[in-house]
């Protein structure tokens, strides 16, 4: 049975003691065998029984360095290494890199086709001879290709307005293409009139503000490889002309543009379709594509944003940055000038590494820098010195070592040794005597028959089963004896510590040796206390968690010789309050509920015999004292609190020591209001029903009047249609009519007339 390899810091050598028996004292853990080889021959661990095993390196391909132009270049030896390490102890290795001579170049020209690069693009136009010139001095097998940029067609970036997005340029600017985002022009070629003939196609275009697209643009060229035409095999550059600076991620916010870069490629007829729905890309993002597509960057820009793009360049690996003249004149020489400082320095590095793997870097050449994260050595043949370290076991975990900017890899697949490699002492299954003969040896080790489980196989656990056995050793179903020792038939038999005492108690749960310490001694040392399971025995005169103080109460002492006025305990010579009640003696409770009304009950019913204490007032009111007064001698505020018969109680609460006690000052003379006055309710209560009937008489009265005003408005309008004889006296009006009257109302009268208002 194996177990855990353990190592120490600064790679120290460790190793294991596999056969010796006994080996282990009693109460300690099989780990012990884990150790210096200095220490485990100090405990009589013979030379030859001691296992130490070491790093083991296989190199899987090796081919060598080749510059065949026909043939495979190969710059990097070796290409696989398979490794199988010992945790925390690191292995070197040697890489060898060699710059192939003519090997082929691709060169993307990116150009900025903003209002302000017009002089520009007529020197780039006729720069093909020229450019194709430098590239044949470095390689036989060179490509070039084309691509355009401005910026994003949506303001605040572009004029939105359709004849300004046709024609953005100034009215007098015949010559003037549409506004766009990023246009590819030319695939990679090798023939320097294609190039020619289609940058004279170009014309300049325009849009409103400085900073201009040209990450958009470095990202479609970047991830796009087949629309561009990279070749799998070639040297990739990406040459960056501009004189302005860059929008970068989150700008797209201002245009309302919040769908961030997805890194892919959205290249429709040639153009870059996604230009107004996704944000630009952010630098972090550029970085990883051009690092993934082996692609280095030359920044050829104008001197007023030179400062800006060496600081981009900082973040790019394999970048360099050239200012440019005025007119672009001088772009063939600043680009075989970058391309120069690109390819005379080697950096390598690797991609993502598994956890607990550390790698590091140490270049073999006279400018070299050393890293953990990449070697760099400004030489085109060089050798690197790579350190790899595994932390913890692993298996099959890898990663990749290359060059930046070459195709070029190494792979590295780990394994670690974790387990013993040692033999037993006889055919496993053999009974042993040194594990009373229900086990074998392994390793020293006893690896225990079925049905007996011990360090040496001594517990027979019968009808019970282990999980049972098991289950007893553990502490609120938590670890087995705490972690601290081993479970041996259901009982708990500690380890010791590392200071050589024993962990003791029924799981292991308590030591001696970890208590709070006092000025770098455990319990403020012998004189003052010791350590019992984890908490610290002060001896008389002594207290504390630590030890620390000296048993006194006398900062605790109140001016009535109280200790903290009986609401705290004093310890290390300092209160500890309780309820809320604050330092330095307890006095103050500003979070407290207000006395004044907690204790308004008892106040009443010791005051004035009355209220809900009334019959236990002795009982329920037993810790405060009190007194009648006429006028109050008490300092205290003055409370003043309704009781249960609605009179106002007046009184001043002075606390006692201890946490409820008070003696009270009551006021005598309680603030009653006056009782009802029955002869001024009932009179006011019969004005009252009097005063409310001659309303409704009035309101009656007043609706028979506007009722028989209504009438005889009614009549007077019917009077007025009516073509009635005139009739001047009373008895001729009465004998024409045959209407048997039963009542009449005399409504107006006058010297000639008599109207009468008649009901049948």
């Amino acid at each position: 049975m194996c177990f855990k390899i353990y190592y120490e810091e600064e790679f120290s050598f460790f190793f294991l003691l596999p056969f010796m028996q006994n080996f282990t004292k009693a109460g300690e853990q099989d780990a012990v065998r884990c150790n210096t080889r200095a220490n485990l021959i100090r405990r009589g661990c013979k030379e030859n029984e001691i296992i130490s095993p070491l790093n083991k390196l296989n190199i899987a391909k090796d081919d060598p360095l080749s510059a065949s132009e026909n043939g495979q270049v190969v710059q990097m030896r070796p290409q696989k290494i398979d490794l199988d390490l010992r945790p925390g102890l690191p292995v070197s290795f040697n890489v060898s890199f060699k710059a192939a001579e003519g090997h082929p170049v691709d060169l993307y020209y990116l150009m900025d086709l903003s209002y302000s690069m017009k002089d520009d693009l007529a020197n780039v136009k006729v720069l093909g001879t020229d450019l194709f010139a430098a590239l044949r001095k470095i390689t036989n097998h060179a490509r070039i290709g084309f691509g355009a940029f401005v910026d994003k067609t949506v303001l605040p970036y572009t004029n939105t307005n359709k004849e300004k997005l046709l024609k953005p340029c100034d009215e007098n600017d015949q010559q003037c293409q549409a506004a766009f985002g990023y246009r590819h022009v030319l695939s990679l070629t090798p023939n320097k009139n294609d190039f020619e003939a289609e940058v004279k196609k170009q014309f300049i275009s325009g849009n409103l503000d400085s900073p201009e697209g040209s990450l958009d643009a470095m990202m479609q060229a970047a991830v796009c490889e087949d629309k561009i035409g990279w070749n799998s095999n070639s040297t990739r550059l990406i040459v960056l002309t501009t004189d302005a600076g860059f929008h970068m991620a989150g700008d797209g916010k201002l245009a309302g543009i919040l769908e961030p870069n997805d890194e892919q490629c959205h290249m429709e007829n040639n153009l870059y379709v996604k230009s107004t729905e996704m944000d630009y890309p952010s630098v972090g993002q550029l970085a990883t594509q051009l690092e993934k597509n082996r692609i280095q960057t030359i920044f050829a820009v104008t001197q007023n944003v030179e400062s800006v793009y060496k600081e981009l360049s900082k973040m790019i690996p394999k970048s360099e940055v050239g200012v440019l003249s005025s007119d672009s004149k001088n772009v063939v020489e600043l680009i075989e000038k970058a391309y120069n400082a690109l390819s005379s320095k080697v950096t390598i590095t690797h991609d993502s590494l598994p956890e607990n793997v550390r790698v590091v870097y140490r270049p073999i050449c006279s400018h070299g820098e050393k890293s953990e994260n990449q070697g760099v050595c400004d030489q085109v043949r060089v050798i690197f010195e790579i350190t790899v370290t595994a932390d913890l076991c692993m298996e099959n975990k890898f990663f990749t070592i290359s060059p930046r900017g070459i195709k070029d890899t190494l792979t590295v697949t780990i394994n670690t040794t974790c387990k013993c490699q040692c033999d037993t002492a006889g055919p496993i299954g053999d009974p042993h005597p040194h594990c009373n003969n229900s086990g074998s040896i392994s390793c020293g080790i006893c690896r225990c028959n079925k049905g007996h489980v011990g360090q040496f196989c001594n517990c027979k656990i019968g009808d019970k089963d282990e999980h049972t056995l098991r289950a007893s050793c553990q502490k609120d179903n938590g670890t087995e004896c705490e972690g601290r020792g081993d479970c041996v038939c259901g009982r708990c038999e500690c380890h010791n510590t590392d200071s050589g005492s024993q962990y003791y108690g029924p799981y292991c749960e308590c030591d001696d040796d970890h208590c709070e310490k006092f000025q770098n001694q455990q319990c403020g040392g012998i004189r003052r206390g010791k350590c019992k399971c984890g908490k610290c025995d002060c001896n008389p005169g002594f207290e504390g968690s630590a030890c620390q103080c000296k048993t006194s109460d006398e900062a605790c002492r109140t001016i009535n010789n109280s200790v903290c006025n009986g609401r705290g305990s004093c310890k290390c010579n300092q209160c500890e309050c309780r309820g809320g009640y604050q330092r330095p003696h307890c006095l103050e409770c500003p979070g407290c509920t207000d006395p004044c009304q907690t204790k308004v009950n008892c106040i009443e019913c010791l005051g004035f015999e009355s209220g809900p204490f009334k019959k236990n007032c002795s009982e329920a009111c037993k810790t405060i004292s009190s007194k009648i007064v006429e006028k109050f001698t008490f300092t205290s505020k003055e409370c003043k609190q309704k009781d249960s018969e609605g009179c106002w109680m007046t009184f001043k609460l002075v606390q006692l020591v201890g946490e409820d006690n008070y003696e009270a000052e009551i006021r005598k003379q309680r603030e009653c209001p006056p009782p009802p006055n029955f002869i001024a309710i009932i009179g006011g209560s019969i004005a009252a029903v009097a005063l409310i009937g001659i309303l409704l008489l009035m309101l009656i009265k007043l609706l028979l009047y506007m009722k028989d005003l209504k009438e005889f408005k009614k009549f007077e309008n019917e009077k007025k249609k009516s073509k009635w004889a005139e009739v001047r006296h009373h008895s001729e009006l009465f004998v024409q009519t045959e209407i048997a009257v039963t009542h009449f109302r005399l409504v107006s009268l006058d010297s000639d007339c008599v109207v009468v208002l008649v009901s049948c």
